[in-house]
C-alpha cells in the first residue's frame, strides 16, 4: 500500500491512500488518535476504572507539539491513511541512532479491521528497516498487539502504580538538582547504556515542555522528567540506587494523586518505591521490543520511549 521510497500509494479498489504526514495534517491526526484511544478506553474499561475522558485542551496542545516535532525530525516515519471521507488512520515513528521507535498509531473507530492498519504500520516500520533495535509501547488492544507480534516484537507486560501517596513515607532526598540543556550529553550517555541510543533531539522538546531532575554523583548518575501534569514521564539511571533516589524526588514533587506508568518486570525497584508509598499496582499494555532486552534501570515514556 505504501512505498516510503516512492511516496504515497493508492489502492484503487478501496480508494485508500497512505502518504507522508505533513505539519498541516497534525491537528486532524490528533483527532483520529483521540477518537481511537477514547473508543479503546471505553471498550476495555473495567468496573473499577474511572470513566474514560477525551484529551484536555492542554494535553491536545502537548500532543500536537510533540507530533510536529516528529514530522520535522523524521518525515519518513510519519504517515496518514485517507479516503474519500478524509483521514482514517495515522502513525508516527522516529529513528534515534540505531533505535527505531513507534510513537503512536491509530485507526478511526468503525474503520478498524478494514485493511487500513497493517499497511499504515508497514510504512512506519520501513523507516526503521536499517535499525538494529526497536521499541514501542502498546495498549492492551488485542488486534494491535497481534499485529506487533507478527511484526517480530517481543511483548513485555507493563504495570502501573497509582493512588494517593503516603507522604510520610518519603525519605529525605539529597543529591538531586534541577537539570538543564547542559545535561544532554550525560542523559544521552545514560540512554545509550539503557536502550542502546540517546534521545538526541527529543531532549530539546522535553526540556521545553517538561521539568528535568538530575542526580550526578561519584556513585551513579540519572535523570527524570516530570510532565506537564507533574507526573513522572521518563527516567534513566546508571544504577538502581540512583534510580530510586530520582523516583522518590519525582514523587515528592508530584501531585497528590500519583501515577507511575510503563513499569516492566525488569524494573522491580519501581515496585519497591511504589509499595512503600502505598500506591496500588495494576497491569496495562505491553512494551514491544525487537533486538534488545527491557531497559533497566529505566521507566520509558509512552511516545518518546
Amino acid at each position: 500500500m505504501a512505498d516510503p521510497q516512492n511516496g504515497p500509494r493508492h489502492d484503487p479498489l478501496s480508494g485508500l491512500i497512505i502518504r507522508p504526514m505533513t505539519l498541516d495534517d497534525v491537528p486532524a491526526a490528533e483527532r483520529v488518535s483521540d477518537e481511537g484511544f477514547f473508543e479503546l478506553d471505553t471498550r476495555q474499561r473495567r468496573g473499577t476504572d474511572p470513566e474514560p475522558e477525551r484529551r484536555s485542551e492542554a494535553h491536545r496542545a502537548v500532543w500536537i507539539e510533540r507530533t510536529r516535532h516528529f514530522v520535522r525530525t523524521d518525515p519518513g516515519g510519519c504517515w496518514v491513511a485517507e479516503d474519500a471521507s478524509g483521514m482514517v488512520g495515522m502513525a508516527t515513528s522516529f529513528r534515534r541512532e540505531t533505535l527505531w521507535c513507534l510513537a503512536t498509531y491509530a485507526v478511526l473507530p468503525g474503520r478498524q479491521g478494514q485493511g487500513i492498519g497493517k499497511p499504515l504500520l508497514a510504512a512506519a516500520l520501513q523507516h526503521g528497516a536499517a535499525s538494529t533495535r526497536a521499541m514501542l509501547s502498546a495498549s492492551s488492544d488485542p488486534r494491535a498487539v497481534r499485529v506487533y507480534h507478527q511484526a517480530g516484537f517481543e511483548l513485555h507486560p507493563q504495570m502501573y502504580l497509582t493512588g494517593a501517596m503516603d507522604r510520610s513515607a518519603i525519605p529525605a532526598v539529597r543529591k538531586v538538582r534541577e537539570g538543564s540543556a547542559a545535561d544532554v550529553d550525560l542523559m544521552d550517555s545514560l540512554d545509550r547504556a539503557a536502550r542502546g541510543a540517546g534521545h538526541g533531539p527529543d531532549h530539546e522538546l522535553m526540556l521545553r515542555t517538561w521539568r528535568l531532575l538530575v542526580s550526578d554523583t561519584s556513585t551513579g548518575s540519572g535523570y527524570a522528567y516530570l510532565n506537564e501534569r507533574g507526573q513522572l514521564a521518563l527516567l534513566a539511571a546508571s544504577n538502581r540506587r540512583t534510580a530510586t533516589r530520582l523516583l522518590w524526588a519525582a514523587l515528592a514533587e508530584g501531585p497528590e494523586q500519583i501515577t507511575v506508568g510503563h513499569v516492566t518486570g525488569a524494573n522491580q525497584w519501581v515496585l519497591d518505591v511504589g509499595f512503600a508509598a502505598r500506591l496500588a499496582l495494576h497491569q496495562e499494555g505491553y512494551l514491544g521490543l525487537r533486538g534488545m532486552k527491557p531497559p533497566a534501570p529505566y521507566v520509558h515514556n509512552g511516545a518518546l520511549l
